[in-house]
Order: structure tokens, then C-alpha cells, then sequence
């Protein structure tokens, strides 16, 4: 014999309290969220992908100077390479250079393993 017994109203109780708990969080939440979000014209968008062993960079806003974008490999430096003073992971033989002071879009994604990549 079963001795089950259907609580209906408890069900909904248990149900109903915690939605309105995460609502009450929720919803100030995203306006929060949405308020917060800039939109902001980048002066300069540069795209980085990133593969085993180097950088891939693409100027995509050097069509107003030229009919093609900018595109150019970054590899590190070697260590024997390398002068006094210089940082092991950090020195590459073509360096990213963009504006001082102004929005730059940066759109990152990768081909292979990401190992590192800083500004």
C-alpha cells in the first residue's frame, strides 16, 4: 500500500517563493547590466588570432588608406636572439602599435592552443 500523500498547496509554496526570490534579483540585476553597457565608436578595430606558436594581426580599418587590410605575423623572439634586458616571452619580432588615449576594439580568437598573449 502507498502512503504517498499529494501537498498540492506546499508544492506550490516551495515552487513559487524561490522564483520570486531570483525575479527580486534578476530583474535589478540586467537593468544594472544593460545600464552599465557603452557604446562606444572604436577609433581603431584590431583582430588577433591566435595560433600555436604566433600572433596573426588584422588592421580591418586600414581600407580607408589603402585597398587592403593590414595583415601581418607576430613570432617571438628567440632566446639566443634576445639582448640584455629584454623579457623572455615578451619581446616578438613585429609589435602591434596602436593610438594612445582612444577606444580600440580588440577581437580575439585563436586557430589552435592560445599559450599567451599581452598588452
Amino acid at each position: 500500500p502507498s502512503t504517498v500523500i499529494h501537498g498540492a498547496t506546499i508544492e506550490i509554496i516551495w515552487t513559487t517563493i524561490p522564483a520570486l526570490i531570483l525575479l527580486t534579483v534578476a530583474i535589478p540585476s540586467f537593468a544594472l547590466l544593460y545600464s552599465m553597457d557603452e557604446v562606444i565608436d572604436p577609433i581603431i578595430t584590431v583582430k588577433v588570432i591566435g595560433s600555436q606558436w604566433y600572433w596573426s594581426y588584422e588592421y580591418s580599418d586600414n581600407l580607408k588608406f589603402s585597398d587592403e587590410p593590414l595583415i601581418f605575423d607576430s613570432y617571438m623572439v628567440q632566446e639566443d636572439d634576445l639582448k640584455i634586458g629584454q623579457l623572455k616571452v615578451l619581446k616578438v619580432d613585429n609589435r602591434v602599435v596602436v593610438p594612445t588615449n582612444s577606444h580600440i576594439k580588440v577581437l580575439i580568437t585563436s586557430s589552435n592552443v592560445l599559450h599567451s598573449w599581452a598588452i
